[in-house]
């Protein structure tokens, strides 16, 4: 799914603690869209990987929220926030498609890398890639509650943010393709100054050509 449509699932959790505590709504705002798109800064790493945990952020997250409740703070309600929203980023990887270059071929296995199990798990492809159709119906059903409860800069922004996500639903796929398109017209020194993780990202069919 787009980085996006994990704000929006974040945000969907905020909109439901400012209306419960309309004075934490800027934190929890901005703790969910922050949660949302954490994860995916591993994308200078091992994506899906190095920042991902499907399974150990609940595992904070959830003494975080009882703190949370039991104290009530702009820091320990918008920490809960933050790793709730980290965390169903997480967990939610594995109804998208699989980390490949070009996920709507289906050619890949790997969704997210649980490391409580050890494992990759498995794509379901219920959303079959970042920025397909049905993502980008997700996170505008997801985008409501945030542009109904908040205003000002927070509902700005969420509609910036939806903006953002049908410009790059149009570009998906051509995206890909001037990414390979300009991977084989690159110069032998700049593909070989490239690290291979970012090469493989642009085309899966990357096989080192530079000695």
């Amino acid at each position: 799914m787009m980085a996006t449509t994990h704000a929006f699932a974040g945000l969907v959790l905020a909109a439901l603690v400012a209306l419960v505590a309309p004075q934490f709504a800027v934190v929890v705002a901005v703790a969910a869209i922050l949660g949302g798109v954490f994860p995916d800064l591993d994308l200078v790493g091992a994506h899906r990987r190095t920042l991902h945990f499907p399974v150990y952020y609940w595992l904070v997250a959830a003494p975080a929220s009882v703190v949370a409740l039991a104290v009530p703070t702009a820091a320990t309600v918008g920490l809960a926030v933050f790793l709730l929203a980290a965390a169903f980023h997480s967990l939610s990887d594995q109804a998208g498609g699989g980390l490949e270059p070009k996920p709507w071929l289906a050619t890949s296995e790997r969704a997210v890398y649980s490391h409580y199990h050890g494992r990759w798990l498995a794509p379901r492809r219920w959303i079959r890639y970042d920025g397909a159709p049905e993502d980008l119906a997700l996170a505008a059903v997801l985008a409501l509650p945030a542009l109904v409860v908040f205003d000002g800069t927070i509902r700005t922004v969420a509609a910036a943010l939806l903006a953002v996500s049908v410009g790059y639903t149009l570009i998906r796929k051509p995206l890909a393709s001037a990414g390979e398109w300009l991977l084989d017209r690159a110069p032998d020194a700049v593909v070989s100054a490239t690290p291979e993780r970012f090469l493989a990202m642009i085309d899966e069919e990357y096989d080192g050509r530079v000695d």
